[in-house]
């Protein structure tokens, strides 16, 4: 055989064989999940034997016909000795290094979950004293798919928490880890999948769509959407031609033009399709390991705020199923105060409450932050206090802390005289109003006309009235965009917003 074809042969054979490849979730410092199976996965050939060794523990599989692979470790105990995970095929292995075991929560949602540690209040400082080697976080990147995909790329894959990364973190991920870690120890593996300006359809999977009748709707309605968008395209090219055409004239006219260049607006409707985020930043890091979910999401859905509670449901229950763990603790940051233009609207009022509703599922916690928004900026940069609030919810429902983590919550209420009076649990100890007399409630009568309240603090009760409101029969607390809302318990934690009626 000629030289110039062995070399073509070799060349052909080399160029048929597949790389040995991990998951995107498995690099060097990778955190893996504590007291449950682990998943490993990735490809090879076609049929190749394949080892994972770490831990002590070595179990085996082969490749299948499309070359992927899958294993299991069995539970691990916490460590935070960096390991070394080896994975050896047929000649060739690969070595991650400086694994921890400890818990591993996913971080997503839209904007202010994607927001960094250097752009939150105080962030040059809290970057230079981000020396938490414990605290590991994988970004995956910005991906969106008309189908489930198998892979997806990361920045760079697991950093260590130091000055040097830790500016790029998410900051509501970040400041939760910190302070589980503190008051826990155990490592906390951060898994950034977060997109801002998205809206919670594209979070979900396809199937989320076909097999939940209360959500029918929505498909068709992109569709729906897709044509009018359509139309609008069209209709402001035209536009855009005939102001062209008028500029240019005026140009050739020597004459002033002052006609404003017609705007796209419809680009802002629906920016992105159902399951698309779901199929590019989330299906190709299944079936990994987890501890839980952190979700700060729904600015993007404030206009069709009476669904969202039907979405969010069903956004955890398919995620904890996918991820083959039906009780992890799935936790939301409830929208902080924003008045959007309408400081009196209630849109945003609406979609909190549609986000504590997930409550009704097990496992579940929201955290209060209606106390710490910019009612001018959407993007709140007290992200300390979030991060600090979810870690609360998780340290007692999780680690088993015996800590305060939510406010006042509405018990019921009853009519005295002209006025209502309204009950509270979790008032630890006292109620408060915070640094003003007490104010956020409103009252009606039957004619459902709500009038600002006057409110007083007896024990663990609001003693609420106005005078345009003789025959009170509901009371509202914080239910506009953008309350002033001052209403504490013994913990320092704010009341939740509420209404006594469904009008």
């Amino acid at each position: 055989m000629c030289r110039s074809l062995l070399s073509m042969l070799i060349l052909c054979s080399t160029a048929a064989a597949a790389d040995l490849r991990l998951g995107p979730l498995f690099t060097d410092h990778a955190v893996l999940q504590q007291g449950r199976q682990v998943p490993v996965w990735g490809s090879a050939d076609p049929g190749e034997a394949i080892e994972v060794a770490f831990s002590g523990q070595t179990v085996a599989t082969k490749a299948d016909a499309n070359g992927r692979w899958h294993i299991e470790l069995q539970p691990l105990p916490v460590s935070s000795a960096g390991a070394t995970l080896t994975v050896t095929g047929k000649g060739r292995s690969v070595a991650l290094a400086d694994i921890l075991v400890g818990d591993v929560w996913v971080c997503s949602g839209q904007s202010n979950m994607e927001w960094s540690v250097v752009e939150s209040d105080r962030g040059p400082e809290e970057v230079a004293a981000a020396k938490f080697p414990l605290i590991r976080h994988i970004k995956v990147e910005r991906t969106e798919a008309t189908s489930p995909q198998s892979g997806v790329k990361t920045t760079g894959g697991w950093k260590v928490c130091s000055p040097e990364t830790a500016g790029e973190f998410t900051a509501v991920g970040f400041f939760f880890a910190r302070e589980i870690n503190s008051r826990v120890g155990v490592p906390i593996g951060l898994v950034n999948s977060s997109w801002g300006g998205s809206a919670i359809e594209p979070w979900l999977g396809a199937e989320s769509y076909t097999s939940n009748p209360s959500l029918a709707h929505i498909l068709p309605r992109w569709e729906a959407n897709l044509a009018f968008r359509e139309q609008k395209r069209k209709e402001h090219q035209e536009a855009m031609e005939k102001w062209k055409a008028a500029e240019a004239a005026a140009r050739a006219a020597n004459k002033a033009f002052t006609e404003k260049q017609p705007e796209a607006w419809w680009e802002l409707l629906y920016p992105m399709q159902p399951s698309t985020t779901y199929n590019g930043m989330i299906h190709p890091i299944l079936p990994a390991a987890v501890r839980g979910f952190l979700w700060y999401q729904g600015e993007s859905n404030a206009g069709r705020a009476s669904e969202y509670g039907t979405l969010l449901k069903e956004l955890v229950m398919s995620w904890r199923a996918r991820f083959g763990a039906p009780d992890a603790p799935f936790y939301v940051v409830q929208l902080a105060n924003f008045d959007g233009d309408q400081p009196k609207g209630t849109d945003w009022a609406l979609l909190r409450d549609q986000q504590s509703s997930v409550l009704d599922l097990p496992a579940t916690g929201v955290a209060i932050t209606i106390d710490i928004g910019d009612k001018k900026d959407i993007h709140p940069r007290n992200k300390q206090e979030v991060g600090r609030r979810l870690a609360l919810i998780a340290r007692a429902e999780v680690y088993g802390h015996s800590v305060d983590y939510l406010g006042p919550t509405f018990a019921g209420a009853v009519r005295e005289g002209t006025a209502m009076r309204v009950s509270f649990k979790h008032t630890s100890g006292a109620l408060t109003a915070r640094e003003r007399p007490l104010t956020g409630f409103q009252i009606a009568g039957a004619d459902k006309v709500f009038y600002p309240a006057s409110a007083s603090i007896k024990r663990d009760t609001v003693l609420v009235s106005a005078p345009e409101v003789k025959e009170p029969v509901a009371v509202r607390y914080a239910w506009i965009n953008s309350p002033e809302a001052n209403l504490y318990n013994g913990a320092g934690l704010p009341a939740v917003p509420f209404r006594t009626d469904n009008w």
